[in-house]
């Protein structure tokens, strides 16, 4: 019993994880010259007299905010998921490390330039000192953070990855099967892809104010980035969104310019299609009319398996394009994809202390950006646009949507295309610049780049229901401010309805007649949709029928990212429009009808009613309980064109809807003298429930209402909740 009541009294730093005595030193001296300062919304501003102790006390902050998404986020770059989860996530671990390879991170990480080297270090000791001062905090695997995981991911996309259409279930197929007979097949149609973005720039001409607005809007998952800002002696003072576990900011801003990222369709991996023969136990692929033997690497995966850890190796096999990782139409698939670099980590950070346009354009020149466009705006009222930014050179004479011959050197890779190649737009005569993960070429009115100056690879990208909208809130404006591009970006059109509904009417109106079995059921709703402004709103019963209606016809309406040859989500909506039948239309609608009546006793269903938020858990998959509080969203899905967008679905045991994506953190910036801006934050800045700063903005995110960021220190000073250093 005494010696239980010693151990309790030891100090509890003596259970946590075992650093060296020269660590925890070197830790304690540098968090002396960091400063955390929590403002009333939880936000942390770190400053440092060094840009690498703004990135350990960042690392420090989204630690104390959300350990697990931080560490969550580098198992699964790792590769390791299946020790955490099981079996089950072995193939998705094999799928990242056929493309994410932790030896050459390593390599990079002992070649990169010193100064990027300190911002890694301390990146790994910021987590370290967290969990060493926290060792009440349990990581799921790993206890120990290394400096070259920032080079396993070094872009901060939602989709930063890219195998062309090769999925996690191809390399199943394929490795699963040690006779190597299975052939995945792709679907017809696909299941909608929701997520996105949503980026406007606004030059002087068109702003109250004389100077340029930027308007940030990413589409993710919810808490997929908190809110931050950096600080330094060394000219580092950025605001933004970070993805957790990240040491840079994303999407946001710095006194100079700020930048947005949208999702796009540029051609940045390829398929190849292999003639493989076997002779003996070994395998070759024909190039150039000779034979080369596939290069095997065995791969020792772990997995969950009870409470025991179980060991499997998986022998792969790569080509020079890449690794083999599908198997289609009878033949081996080799990916050639750029999905880690050292030039894309340089380049995340450099953009955060970039001082205008020009300079800009030089850290572009890096060209390690392989998955999103960038919207830009200066201090000098410079507006810029590019899609895309790593984008590789090919033969125009093949589709490259389509896999290749990968026996030919004519389907190579030709190097890259310069920055003044790809599709770009600078200071455009009609003073703004949408992007909403559509076509460049609308993306200025008529000012936009022409699809004739480009090869098909590079933007292959078509037109789509937000695209639409941008331009319609955008084109009308002559005096933005703050508040009117917060509203333009808050428009809650949902435009692809105004080619659905009429056909809907239409095929009721010719075609239904009040002896039909089907007239009465929906003679009412029809009345209802005919007479609605296509706006959604959270006592919309027309919203609640059209969105229920149309997630019950062709997924093809649905489908935003497009490659070459695709007809796109504008042209395939109206098609169907011009050509459905009322068998095609009507049924679907009564469907929706008989399911709210079977619900809620009534089809009259405001769209609120069942379109909720709802947060009650810290997890990384959220549950979701009818019988616990929510709130009404009035916003919906992007696929139908809304620009806040709020993608929710149904559960298991749920009548209701719930949000699970859409708007994330959003921010209208304007430059000038002194920098303005407003933000908003899906929930709040903490993964903890028990946290006041982990629901606190949920009420105003469910009405769009901003909060105004706190740019400079002065003003920071002003709304302190806690000031500290790393460790207090």
């Amino acid at each position: 019993m005494n010696r239980f009541l010693i151990l309790l009294l030891l100090p509890i730093t003596l259970f946590a994880q075992k650093y060296s005595r020269e660590e925890i030193s070197r830790w304690e001296k540098q968090a002396k010259d960091i400063t955390i300062i929590r403002d009333n919304w939880g936000i942390p501003h770190t400053y440092g007299k060094t840009d690498a102790d703004a990135v350990f006390g960042l690392l420090y902050a989204q630690c104390e905010d959300d350990f697990k998404r931080v560490e969550m986020n580098y198992i699964e770059k790792l590769g390791r998921m299946a020790e955490v989860k099981g079996e089950s996530s072995l193939y998705d671990d094999l799928y990242i490390r056929l493309i994410i390879d932790s030896a050459e991170a390593v390599a990079d990480y002992d070649k990169s330039p010193g100064w990027l080297k300190k911002l890694m270090n301390a990146y790994a000791d910021g987590i370290n000192y967290y969990l060493y001062k926290n060792p009440l905090v349990k990581p799921a695997l790993l206890t120990q953070f290394k400096p070259w995981y920032p080079l396993l991911w070094t872009d901060g996309s939602i989709g930063a990855i890219n195998t062309a259409d090769v999925t996690e279930e191809d390399v199943k197929m394929f490795y699963g099967n040690n006779d190597r007979s299975a052939s995945f097949v792709v679907p017809k149609e696909e299941e909608e892809k929701v997520d996105g973005s949503n980026g406007f720039a606004i030059a002087p001409s068109h702003t109250a104010s004389g100077n340029a607005i930027l308007y940030i809007n990413p589409h993710t998952t919810f808490y997929f980035r908190p809110e931050i800002q950096m600080n330094s002696d060394e000219g580092l003072h950025v605001y933004g969104a970070v993805t957790w576990g990240q040491f840079f900011v994303y999407q946001g801003f710095n006194e100079h310019c700020g930048f947005m990222h949208t999702s796009s369709n540029v051609d940045v991996a390829d398929l190849y299609e292999l003639k493989i023969s076997k002779q003996g136990e070994k395998y070759f692929y024909t190039y150039n009319d000779s034979l080369r033997p596939l290069e095997e690497k065995k791969m020792i995966f772990r997995y969950k398996e009870g409470d025991n850890t179980v060991s499997k190796t998986i022998t792969t096999y790569f080509t020079h394009q890449g690794p083999v990782m599908a198997k289609r139409n009878d033949k081996w698939i080799s990916v050639r994809s750029y999905n880690r670099s050292l030039n894309g980590l340089m380049q995340c950070w450099m953009r955060n202390k970039a001082n205008g346009l020009d300079d800009y354009k030089k850290i572009m020149d890096l060209r390690g950006n392989t998955s999103n466009n960038t919207v830009f705006a200066d201090s000098k009222g410079n507006i810029a646009y590019w899609h895309g930014n790593y984008i590789p050179k090919r033969d125009t004479t093949f589709n490259w949507a389509l896999p290749q011959d990968g026996s030919i050197a004519k389907t190579e890779w030709q190097g890259l295309h310069t920055i003044d190649e790809t599709v770009h737009i600078y200071n455009p005569p009609n003073g703004w610049i949408q992007n909403c993960n559509s076509t460049p070429f609308t993306a200025a009115g008529v000012n936009s780049p022409k699809k004739e100056n480009y090869p098909n690879y590079m933007a292959p990208d078509g037109e789509n229901f937000r695209g639409i909208n941008a331009v319609r809130v955008l084109q009308n404006e002559k005096a933005f401010t703050l508040e009117k591009i917060i509203a333009a970006g808050y428009d809650t059109k949902l435009s692809a309805f105004e080619i659905l509904v009429p056909a809907l009417v239409k095929a009721f109106e010719k075609n239904s007649k009040p002896t039909d079995s089907l007239y009465e059921q929906i003679k009412e709703p029809i009345a209802e949709l005919k007479k609605w402004d296509y706006h959604s709103s959270v006592t919309s019963v027309a919203t609640t029928l059209a969105i229920e209606w149309a997630q019950k016809l062709s997924a093809s309406l649905r489908r935003v990212y497009i490659d070459e040859g695709w007809d796109d989500q504008v042209a395939i909506n109206t098609i169907f429009a011009e050509t459905a039948t009322a068998q095609e239309l009507l049924p679907p609608l009564a469907e929706v009808v008989k399911e709210l009546k079977n619900k809620f006793g009534d089809w009259r269903i405001g769209w609120g009613e069942i379109n909720r938020y709802q947060r009650i858990s810290g997890d990384a998959t959220q549950p979701y309980n009818d019988n616990v509080p929510s709130t009404a969203v009035p916003f919906a899905s992007s696929t139908w064109g809304m620009l806040p967008a709020y993608n929710s679905s149904y559960y298991p045991g749920t009548k209701k809807r719930y949000g699970v994506s859409g708007n994330s953190f959003i921010c209208a910036v304007e430059f000038g003298k002194k920098v303005k801006a407003r933000s908003l934050l899906a929930g709040g800045e903490s993964g903890n429930p028990s946290s006041k700063h982990f629901n606190d903005q949920l009420e105003m995110y469910t009405k769009g209402q901003f909060k105004d960021v706190l740019f400079y220190k002065e003003d920071v000073m002003k709304h302190v909740e806690k000031i500290y250093h790393p460790g207090e």
